[in-house]
Parts: structure tokens; C-alpha cells; sequence
């Protein structure tokens, strides 16, 4: 919405969107200085645990919307004993989806077979292929025809009622070169999430260019009402640290990453700068 709607050209910056295949790619191209901005929530607590040169400056999504999708024949988590759950890498949003989820039911690890498959659209094409026994996608994927004989297991906001889905994450030495444009662009953020939020039709019309969805696609729809929840998207772009630690508590737990202090990471003066500068 920023990019496309005029919102960062209001604050005299053009915003290069670059599509990145998962979390991980992302995060690369961020620490490298290929990018000076990527949204993400694990990869960012991840990396600064690694003690990557990253700033959080504010999330907008507070809400994984990850589900757990099973096979027809498969209702009940603890039914993928000895079956094949599809996830992601070792330590992303859906891997973490995976074990919590499984935890929550009592199954243990072991006892499922994981499937380290890329991309929502890979896991889920591998579900309905009958590759896999159950995936872990974004809760977009539920509304489609070819989901009505597949199985809800689980939903990530139930078995990680704190994580959160994205950050705006700022590569260290961009921020502190270009403050300045850091804060110019967070305030288009914020005002391009405000706008979205209160704009369902033009939020929708925008997510079909984007994406090449078809106008009978449910989803764009069903992503927007699932959004604007409560809890969910957060146009004001807060910094819930005490969210973003207990993420690191759960990731130190899982041998992720070392227990590391992350408050040097937390930039909340960008925030209410930009805020500042919407608002004034």
C-alpha cells in the first residue's frame, strides 16, 4: 500500500519492493545491506540473538495466521503419528508452527516425519497431492474449493497465542546512515496501514494486482476480514517486547539460538518519531 498508493511518495521516498521467496532469504538480503527493510518477526529474533546489525523499529502484524491443515481421513493432530507433516527450515514460522502445535496435542516429535517444503504454496499443493499427510500454511489457504475435504488441526494463534507474524526489521548501518529516510519511511507505513485498514475494497483491489489473483479468489477477502480482528494487524506499529522475548525464550528452548539479551535491537525512538510526523 505504501508503494503503491502514493503514501511514500508523500514523504519524498520511492519504495523498491523486492519479492523474496521465504523468511530466510529475506533475512539475508537484510543483514547483507541488499536491502535496508524486510518484515519479519522470527527471522529478525533469530538473527539478533546471532548478533546481526538489525534494528526493530515496529510490528503490524501481531498474529501468526498459520494453520494446520490434515488430509481427508486425518481429523486430530495426534492421528499424524508416523505420517509426514509438511513445514519449512529448521527454526522458521512454520516449523515452529509444526512442533508447537504437535506439543500442544502430546505428540512427540519423534514421532512425525518432517517435510522441510519452501513456499505456503509448495506445502499446500504437496497436501492436496497427497504427498504429505498434513501442512502447515497461512490460514488464506482454508477458504478455497480445493480445501473442503481437508482437516483444521490446529491454528497457531491457539498454540502460540504470543508470537508474532511480522516487524518491520532495519538493517543497522542503513538506519543509522539514512535516519532521516528511516523515519520518512515508517510514517508511509503507518499511513498506508491506517488507510488499508479502513478501506476493505481498495485494501482487496490492491492484494489482486499484487498477487494475480483471480476476482472469484476468496482469499484476498477472507485475509482482509481475518486481519482487521482484534489483536491481529496493528496500524500504529507498536513494539511489543515483552512478545518479542518470550519468542526468543521459546526459540532458546528449542536450540535454536543462545538466550541472548535483545533490547539493543529495539529502536522505539523511530516509532514515535514517525508518529510525530503522521500525526502532526
Amino acid at each position: 500500500m505504501a508503494a503503491k498508493r502514493g503514501f511514500a511518495e508523500q514523504e519524498g521516498l520511492k519504495i523498491e519492493v523486492v519479492d523474496v521467496k521465504d523468511d530466510q532469504v529475506g533475512m539475508r538480503a537484510l543483514i547483507s545491506g541488499q536491502v535496508d527493510s524486510f518484515d519479519s518477526a522470527t527471522g529478525g529474533v533469530v538473527a539478533a540473538a546471532r548478533g546481526a546489525d538489525l534494528k526493530f523499529v515496529g510490528c503490524s502484524w501481531l498474529a501468526v495466521p498459520y494453520v494446520v491443515l490434515g488430509r481427508a481421513g486425518i481429523g486430530k493432530m495426534d492421528e499424524l503419528k508416523g505420517k509426514t507433516i509438511a513445514a519449512s527450515a529448521p527454526g522458521t514460522p512454520p516449523d515452529i508452527v509444526a512442533r508447537a502445535s504437535l506439543a500442544a496435542f502430546g505428540v512427540p516429535d519423534q514421532d512425525v516425519r518432517f517435510a522441510a517444503i519452501g513456499s505456503d504454496r509448495d506445502r499446500y499443493n504437496a497436501l492436496i497431492g497427497g504427498i504429505v499427510d498434513a501442512a502447515v500454511v497461512a490460514n488464506e489457504y482454508t477458504p478455497l474449493p480445493s480445501s473442503k475435504n481437508l482437516n483444521l488441526l490446529a491454528e497457531a494463534r491457539q498454540v502460540l497465542p504470543q508470537w508474532i507474524r511480522f516487524c518491520t526489521l532495519v538493517n543497522g548501518q542503513a538506519l543509522a546512515a539514512r535516519h532521516d529516510d528511516a523515519v520518512k519511511f515508517l510514517s508511509a507505513q503507518i499511513k498506508a496501514f491506517r488507510y488499508a485498514v479502513a478501506h476493505r475494497a481498495e485494501t482487496i483491489r490492491l492484494t489482486q494486482e499484487a498477487t494475480d489473483a483471480a476476482p472469484d479468489d476468496p482469499r484476498p477477502a477472507y485475509v482482509f476480514d481475518e486481519a482487521v480482528k482484534p489483536g491481529v494487524v496493528a496500524p500504529e506499529f507498536p513494539l511489543p517486547v515483552e512478545n518479542l522475548d518470550w519468542m526468543r525464550d521459546k526459540l532458546a528452548a528449542l536450540g535454536q539460538i543462545p538466550k541472548t539479551d535483545l533490547a539493543r535491537t529495539f529502536d522505539a525512538q523511530l516509532r514515535l518519531q514517525a508518529l510525530e510526523r503522521v500525526d502532526k
